[in-house]
């Protein structure tokens, strides 16, 4: 399962393309109200950074899976959240100003994070130790292309066309809906063949992953008595990572395809329980504006 010119390129382009629109529903005000609210922040940290890898290490622990594949989906794992997470958040009506932020600031922890729990599992499941060497500039230069560049360019047009850009915004929404589904459609075609074999491997340690992952990130949310919005937005954060980064260290910087299968199934996954999540979202949230 190598990385490829869709997982590498197309998608993240496709998902740049629905950031610009995520981007016109956003104003300044909104981040410089989470820098007077950090707790949001500091809750989807920890969740993401410390939290997560340590669920995915008792997951791999508990469900019976091949060493090389435990060490995949503990690198799974710790990657940050990417621009999935940012549209998931959008569709869903949470914060994206913080989710956006979530991204960022993970994206750079994880700069350290990633090399240290990946070391360790491959310590405790292979007996190995392997030193990665994360192309950091490569990774942020990403995560600002895919997700911040496009986000300010539509807060610029919402700045300088407010009216024109609310109503292009809700055109946008309705297009991201339909793109995430197209995305998903893609990913099956490229992907189906081998699906089946993939899902019998590690499907349960992946949908436990996934599913055990949102729950942590609302709980934490409603313990620390965040906003519904937050709340929603820190259960997808910390829910949808980044798989495409897993793909890149598994089978590119690990050279192991084996390691890349929790990477592959997670990738497709991820998107229908998202599309759970958005629902649910997006009816809870709407319920409490109409309360």
């Amino acid at each position: 399962m190598q990385s490829s010119l869709f997982t590498v390129v197309l998608l993240p382009l496709a998902l740049a393309i629905v950031m610009l629109g995520m981007g016109l529903s956003l104003v300044p005000e909104d981040f410089s109200r989470i820098t007077r609210y950090p707790r949001a922040v500091a809750v989807g940290t920890v969740c993401q950074t410390l939290l997560l890898p340590l669920l995915g290490a008792l997951i791999a622990l508990a469900v019976p899976m091949e060493p090389a594949m435990a060490v995949g989906l503990v690198v799974v794992a710790v990657c940050p959240g990417g621009p999935s997470s940012n549209l998931m958040t959008y569709l869903a009506r949470g914060d994206v100003a913080l989710s956006v932020t979530l991204t960022a600031v993970s994206s750079i922890v994880t700069v350290i994070t990633i090399p240290l729990f990946t070391n360790l599992a491959l310590q405790r499941f292979l007996g190995e130790g392997a030193a990665i060497a994360l192309p950091v500039g490569t990774t942020m230069l990403q995560i600002v292309l895919i997700t911040l560049v496009p986000t300010a360019i539509g807060m610029a047009i919402r700045h300088r066309w407010p009216r024109p850009a609310r109503r292009l915004e809700r055109q946008m929404g309705r297009m991201a809906a339909g793109l995430l589904a197209l995305i998903i459609l893609l990913l099956l075609i490229r992907e189906g063949s081998k699906l089946p074999g993939f899902l019998a491997q590690v499907g349960l340690a992946i949908v436990l992953l996934n599913l055990l992952a949102m729950l942590v990130g609302l709980l934490a949310g409603k313990l620390f008595r965040l906003p519904l919005a937050q709340q929603v937005c820190i259960a997808i954060e910390v829910g949808i990572q980044n798989g495409t980064l897993a793909i890149a260290i598994t089978a590119g910087l690990l050279n192991n395809p084996d390691m890349a299968v929790p990477a592959a199934v997670y990738s497709l996954l991820m998107y229908v329980t998202g599309f759970g999540a958005i629902l649910c979202g997006r009816r809870v949230v709407g319920l409490a504006r109409q309360a």
